[in-house]
């Protein structure tokens, strides 16, 4: 019984660390694409920096994948 519980808390935990990870990524890159769109509208030459400032965030999920893999591989 005490097997199943620490495999099952072991998901949650990993389910967590790549959901949240998701979660804040997806709100940083609406802020940040929408104040982009603004700026790109009024200077088109500003295109390459939006889109790396857009692609930053994603290095969250990057992470937050990375955290669930070791989670998932340290207690299996």
């Amino acid at each position: 019984m005490d097997n199943a519980l620490g495999i099952g808390l072991t998901a949650i935990g990993a389910g967590l660390a790549i959901g949240l990870a998701a979660i804040g990524t997806g709100l940083a890159q609406s802020r940040i694409g929408s104040a982009g769109a603004g700026v790109i509208a009024e200077k088109p030459e500003a295109l390459g920096p939006i889109i790396l400032l857009i692609a930053i965030p994603e290095t969250m999920v990057i992470l937050g994948f990375a955290v669930a893999a070791m989670i998932l591989l340290v207690a299996g």
